[in-house]
């Protein structure tokens, strides 16, 4: 994970972990084993982020842009990229399949301390509502435990 937020950090995009590893980043150690790293990033800089890791030797393997991008690296593993549209009021949206918009409100955009560094990423509320809506699987329910005991404390 960290070769990845050290590329993002040395190219200047802002970005936020998502998913499963930014479930851990707020609870400040890892819980589980995690297929991929997702990441939502400024869209607008989706050309910069992309060149930087096909130099690093990711490949595409999922192009469903503008709504999300998974790639592999054969070291790394799977890295899924989500393009935000970022506003000024410090809200976004992400494309969703159907051609609509998921909207991320402006307080669930944060940082928390994982391992010695500060790393940027959504929120408890923010990571409860986007683990709704769908089929849960084994891992998801891990991070709900995992969400449900930061609410409690």
């Amino acid at each position: 994970m960290f070769a990845v937020l050290d590329k993002l950090d040395s190219l200047n995009i802002r970005y936020w972990v998502d998913g499963g590893w930014g479930v851990d980043i707020l609870t400040g150690k890892q819980n589980r084993e995690h297929r991929d790293i997702d990441i939502d990033f400024d869209g607008a800089e989706t050309d910069k982020l992309l060149t930087a890791l096909y130099e690093m030797g990711y490949k595409k393997v999922v192009d469903w842009m503008p709504a999300r991008m998974e790639l592999w690296h054969d070291e790394l593993g799977y890295l899924d990229i989500h393009p935000l549209i970022l506003a000024a009021d410090g809200s976004a949206q992400q494309a969703d399949l159907e051609g609509g918009f998921y909207f991320f409100e402006a307080e669930w955009f944060t940082t928390h301390q994982f391992e010695d560094r500060v790393i940027p990423c959504l929120s408890v509320s923010a990571q409860l509502n986007f683990h709704s809506g769908y089929e849960l699987r084994e891992s998801d329910y891990i991070d709900l435990k995992n969400l449900e005991e930061l609410t409690n404390q």
